[in-house]
C-alpha cells in the first residue's frame, strides 16, 4: 500500500467512530493551519526537499505530511507524485497563491483563507474578489424562461406562441 493509500484509509476509516475521526481531522487541520502559516510567510520561497526532509522541517510525521500534500497538489504550479511517492521522494511545494486561496475557499476551510498571512499577500478588495469569483464558479444559472406571450426572441415582433413557440 502506498503512503497515499494509508493517508487515505485512515482519513476517510470506516472503522472509525464519528468522535474518533473528529479528533482526528481536528488534530490534522490544527497541524495544516500552522504549515500553511509558515509557508505564506513567504509565498513566493519555492520550498523543496524529500517527503522525509519536509516532514522534519514542519516538525510532522511523514504520514501527516502526506495528507498535508495530497491537500495542496492542486494549488501546486507543478503537482508532485503523490499515489508513487515515498519517503526519499523529492516534492516542491510551489503554490499559485491565486489557486491557493481559491481551493481553500472552495473546501470552506476559513481557518486558512483567513490565515492574517494573506493580507501580506493580497489585497482586502483582491481576497474579496477571489472569494466571489470561486463562490460564482459553482453557481448555475438559469436562462429566464420565454412565456408564450412574451415577444419572439427571433425578433419577429410576433408573439412567441404564434411563431417560434409552435
Amino acid at each position: 500500500m502506498t503512503l497515499l493509500e494509508q493517508w487515505r484509509a485512515t482519513a476517510y476509516s470506516r472503522e472509525m467512530n464519528k468522535a474518533q475521526l473528529q479528533k482526528f481531522w481536528g488534530t490534522y487541520f490544527a497541524i495544516e493551519k500552522e504549515i500553511y502559516a509558515q509557508l505564506l510567510e513567504n509565498p513566493d520561497e519555492e520550498v523543496k526537499g524529500t517527503l522525509k526532509e519536509l516532514a522534519e522541517k514542519y516538525h510532522q510525521k511523514v504520514f501527516t505530511m502526506v495528507g498535508f500534500l495530497d491537500g495542496i497538489n492542486e494549488s501546486l504550479k507543478e503537482p508532485n507524485p503523490i499515489e508513487t511517492m515515498d519517503e526519499n521522494t523529492v516534492v516542491s511545494l510551489a503554490f499559485d497563491k491565486e489557486k491557493l486561496y481559491k481551493n481553500m475557499v472552495d473546501a470552506k476551510a476559513d481557518w486558512l483563507y483567513e490565515l492574517p498571512q494573506w493580507e501580506k499577500i493580497f489585497t482586502p478588495e483582491k481576497r474579496k474578489a477571489l472569494y466571489k469569483e470561486q463562490k460564482n464558479s459553482g453557481t448555475v444559472r438559469k436562462e429566464k424562461k420565454i412565456g408564450r406571450n412574451d415577444p419572439c426572441p427571433c425578433g419577429s415582433g410576433k408573439k412567441y406562441k404564434y411563431c417560434c413557440g409552435r
